[in-house]
């Protein structure tokens, strides 16, 4: 490890800590990590229980099925590591994480991740201590544990010096509020199909432009939600 201060502090707040760093311990976050470009820290929701049997969740108040996760044992969790980071709280009925703010994120001194199990916590936690509430898409996790690697997968990727290249990062998909061109390389033909010819025409500014017009194409075709909002979208036709 080299001797530099971590910069983005992540810290997680989990009933499951042994599944972290998983994926965040490989690949670009793992050597990053590593290297102590950003520090990952892991905090037991349970440790904060104070009853003998360290119960965490109880009934929902109104009846209903499954467990909620208790105000008073978060609360203190939370407690534990308060300071100026953003507070995230990982939930399907949250904001859609976007590109956006993953570099608002990425920018920042880090962040505190709240990972919910059962049927979610109690709506208080949430108001009380300002989480701000994240979705990674229209679907339900076990739990929050996956959700916050990505984000954080996400997140880390964009820390100065993650990427060998920075430019790779300005072209991907939504970077430019477009989907990322198709990507090609060697063979030239593989099971009869031929790499477009523009991009072994050695012409930079008819590959710009190919790809350009390519995205175009593909975020018409499969984001048309992404294509409504895009600058381009709103010009006239020739």
């Amino acid at each position: 490890m080299s001797g530099k201060a971590a910069g983005f502090r992540a810290t997680v707040l989990t009933l499951y800590p042994e599944m972290f760093p998983g994926p965040l311990g490989v690949s670009l976050a793992g050597k990053a990590l590593a290297d102590t470009a950003w520090s990952l820290e892991t905090v037991q929701i349970r440790d904060f229980a104070t009853d003998r049997h360290r119960m965490v969740d109880d009934t929902p108040a109104g009846g209903g099925a499954g467990m909620v996760m208790k105000a008073d044992v978060l609360a203190r969790a939370v407690d534990a590591v308060a300071d100026e980071r953003p507070r995230l709280f990982m939930s399907p009925r949250g904001k859609p994480l976007s590109q956006d703010r993953v570099r608002e994120l990425a920018a920042g001194p880090g962040a505190i991740i709240l990972c919910g199990r059962f049927e979610g916590v109690d709506e208080r936690l949430i108001e009380a201590r300002g989480f701000e509430e994240v979705s990674i898409g229209d679907y339900i996790l076990s739990g929050g544990e996956t959700a916050a690697i990505v984000v954080l997968d996400a997140i880390v990727r964009l820390l100065p010096g993650v990427m060998g290249n920075a430019q790779s990062g300005e072209t991907e998909s939504f970077e430019t509020g477009l989907l990322e061109h198709p990507q090609y390389t060697k063979p030239q033909e593989w099971e009869g199909r031929r790499i477009p010819d523009v991009l072994l025409s050695g012409n930079h500014g008819a590959i710009e432009k190919w790809r350009r017009a390519e995205a175009e194409k593909l975020t018409q075709e499969r984001r048309p939600d992404l294509w409504d909002r895009h600058p381009q979208a709103r010009k006239p036709r020739k």
